[in-house]
């Protein structure tokens, strides 16, 4: 879904609360990791994760 490489994933983590993040679909279809943890969901661009808390979406 996200093309992140496996590698990369494990270590990604959450920059709000440090949970682990997991592969997840946005509502539009859109890949995103969601964390774990909160209620946190940052999208991917072209591959590459949006880690800023601003522009993470919430999860309901």
């Amino acid at each position: 879904m996200t093309a992140i490489e496996s590698w990369l994933q494990d270590i990604l983590r959450c920059p709000s609360c440090r949970s682990t993040l997991a592969e997840g679909t946005g509502p539009e279809g859109s890949p995103e990791l969601q964390c774990t943890g909160c209620s946190l969901a940052y999208r991917v661009d072209d591959g590459i994760p949006v880690l800023l808390v601003d522009e993470a979406r919430t999860r309901s």
